[in-house]
């Protein structure tokens, strides 16, 4: 069975509508993806650190509790929770207030056992964050000898903005080791002022990594494979209550399609077909649209059941 990988980082996200808390949930852009996956039954382990104290051990919890690999997740004696607050305006998308010491930062983990085709999901400014890089680069420098697909979400936010000529090194090694590569259309601006999928591929993305998604929140999904493919998909209608985890989502459920559909390295190298791209990015609009019906970072456990099925 091939398993998924996510690196990244753990936050306790605290949820404001009209200027009240709502909810408070495990979070993080990677683990969002790793836990929906987890719920649809995909053998799921997370490369993480959590905070020494009553968040951290909740978030660990959380993780075992849907179904994924938390072994890999250390605690540091002196180490505190990160905590992001989000604020939903009136469409239920939400503006981010971060709380986190990033220079304390560490990571200790042992490689997992990554066979041919197993999938690693990595982003945000944990994939380019300087002070564990060294980490990072070498589970990506492990993931690739041994042959596993490698998928970059870019989610570079705003909050980082006067970081970019800084990480820009990092960036570029990571859009290099990926075989797909996702962004929004608030991250390609953050980094490199460009709001077109068309530009952001030809200039900054596609020497690197030939397999692009551009997503941009309600309006189509674009999609470049190469020279050869290009095409929009419509997002799925649905009832928004919060958007905080769609792109994670769109990542998990893209991820799911592979998974379902056979799809492998080689397939990405040689450029996936149209009905390969029909299939997953389908699948990926079905996890985000899930996600966005309620006010948790995750597709929830019955849209899992049935994805089980």
């Amino acid at each position: 069975m091939r398993k998924v990988i996510g690196i990244g980082e753990t936050v306790l996200d605290i949820i404001f509508k009209d200027s009240k808390p709502v909810e408070a949930v495990p979070g993080g852009s990677t683990f969002n993806a790793i836990i929906s996956l987890g719920r649809c039954g995909v053998n799921a382990s997370f490369i993480s650190e959590a905070g020494n104290d009553r968040v951290g051990d909740y978030i660990i919890k959380f993780l075992r509790e849907n179904g994924v690999n938390a072994d890999n997740v250390s605690t540091f004696p002196d180490s505190k929770s990160p905590v992001s607050l989000a604020f939903l305006n009136t469409k239920n998308d939400a503006e981010y207030i971060f709380y986190k010491d990033h220079p304390h930062d560490q990571l200790e983990f042992t490689y997992p056992d990554i066979q041919p085709d197993d999938i690693v999901i990595f982003s945000s400014y944990y994939a380019v964050n300087p002070v564990i890089r060294p980490q990072v680069l070498g589970l990506l420098d492990y993931a690739r000898s041994h042959g596993a697909i490698i998928y970059y979400d870019v989610n570079y936010r705003p909050a980082h903005k006067d970081d970019v000529i800084r990480i820009t090194p990092n960036l570029l090694e990571n859009l290099d080791y990926a075989d797909i590569v996702r962004g929004s259309n608030e991250d390609f601006t953050t980094l490199y002022k460009k709001d077109e999928a068309d530009k952001v591929y030809n200039a900054e993305i596609s020497f690197y990594c030939k397999q692009f998604i551009y997503t941009q929140g309600s309006q189509p999904v674009e999609v470049r494979g190469g020279k050869d493919f290009k095409k929009s998909y419509p997002v799925h209608n649905t009832n928004i209550v919060s958007t905080i985890g769609a792109g994670d989502n769109f990542n998990a459920g893209f991820i799911f399609g592979m998974l379902k559909y056979g799809i492998t390295r080689d397939d990405l190298l040689r450029g996936l077909t149209e009905e390969q791209w029909d299939k997953a990015i389908n699948c990926g609009l079905d996890f985000s649209a899930d996600c966005c019906k309620d006010i948790f970072n995750y597709v929830s456990r019955e849209f899992g059941e049935q994805m089980k099925g």
